[in-house]
Parts: C-alpha cells; sequence; structure tokens
C-alpha cells in the first residue's frame, strides 16, 4: 500500500447535512427559504462556529441585527439536527471496510465544537475514528494549512502516505498544499476505487 492512513471529511462525505432540511419546514416558501439562508443565516455565518465561536454569541449577534428573524435564527441552533437526514450508508460501509483492514482512519472536519457533540451523540459511527481534528475546538478552519498541520503532528503522519478526502475542491488542495495525497469526494464508488488504486485490498 502507499498509504498508511485515510483522513474523511464529515459533511457531505459521511453525512449528509443541509439547511434546507431543517428550513423546508420553517420557511414553506422557497425564494423566502432561499433569501433567508443566503441573506441572514448565510453560510459565512455558519462558518464562525466552525471557527469556534459560540452558538449563544451567533444567535444573539444575528438576532440583534435581524430581530424580525430571530425565532428562524434561533432554530438553527435549536434545531441542528433535523439538518442531519442522517448517514450516507455506502461511505459508512466503505469506512468500515477500511477499518477491517486495520488501517488507521480519522476525521478532520470544520464543525462546531458544540454540534460536533451532538453529532456524536446521534450518530455512534463518528466515534469510530482513530483520531479527530474539528475545527471548531481547534479554532482554526480548513483551507488553513494549520488545521492539516495539526492532524499530522498529532497522530505523527507522513503527508505523503496520508490520504484524505473531501468535497470542497479547495480544502482538497488545502490539504495537498501540506503534501497530503488528497482527493475530491465525488461519492462513495469513486472513492473505494481512488483507495483500490493506492494499494487497499477493497473489494
Amino acid at each position: 500500500m502507499t498509504i498508511d492512513a485515510v483522513v474523511f471529511d464529515i459533511g457531505g462525505v459521511l453525512l449528509d447535512w443541509s439547511p434546507d432540511y431543517l428550513y423546508a419546514g420553517l420557511i414553506p416558501d422557497e425564494q423566502q427559504r432561499t433569501r433567508f439562508l443566503t441573506e441572514v443565516a448565510t453560510p459565512a455565518w455558519n462558518q464562525e462556529q466552525d471557527a469556534g465561536r459560540s452558538w449563544a454569541e451567533a444567535v444573539a449577534e444575528l438576532s440583534g441585527r435581524f430581530p424580525e428573524h430571530a425565532e428562524w435564527i434561533a432554530a438553527y441552533d435549536t434545531g441542528w439536527l433535523t439538518m442531519v437526514k442522517g448517514v450516507f450508508t455506502d461511505t459508512a460501509e466503505l469506512l468500515g471496510d477500511i477499518q477491517a483492514l486495520g488501517l488507521p482512519t480519522y476525521a478532520l472536519t470544520n464543525f462546531s465544537a458544540e454540534k460536533w457533540e451532538v453529532a456524536k451523540e446521534a450518530f455512534p459511527i463518528l466515534s469510530s475514528f482513530d483520531g479527530e481534528v474539528v475545527s471548531g475546538t481547534e479554532q482554526t478552519i480548513k483551507p488553513d494549512e494549520k488545521i492539516y498541520r495539526i492532524l499530522l503532528e498529532r497522530y505523527a503522519l507522513d503527508p505523503a502516505r496520508t490520504f484524505y478526502t473531501d468535497d470542497m475542491q479547495y480544502n482538497v488542495d488545502g490539504a495537498r498544499a501540506v503534501g497530503i495525497d488528497a482527493e475530491q469526494f465525488t461519492g462513495a464508488a469513486d472513492l473505494r476505487a481512488q483507495l483500490k488504486q493506492r494499494g487497499l485490498q477493497l473489494s
């Protein structure tokens, strides 16, 4: 094998996460919902929680700016788990197959520290990794090279022999910049093929 460890992004790779799963019920009008999620509770606002800001602070700050949407804003926190439709079963199966080979697996994810604990309780598979690097805990987010170096140093990984999968190309590029063997995640079947190319004895 050309790799000693496999590292997984979580949202979009192992967990099926989207704010639409929650807000489709709260804001039935599609245009109104899209406006709320692109102009009020924006991805950039959510990313601040991934970078370490608490949800209490985030909700208070945004509600102060958009008091007319305070109830919907609060739901982003209190109803967060509804945004997770579940685990992608084909990725979960592949993760299990890799672990059955005895190869270490790790999670490297942009994730609120608070919500990571919620997710781990709801989805036990997230506790099956040999280690984890969570942006909200580290207070630095992908694609900053610092978070990849934390992974490599904490678990004594050789970047050239560490494989990383992420659904966002810019995060793949960030991993490659520190020497990690990384590919964009486009589905479990493609990931399985990529790992077989690197010598993993997968079916």
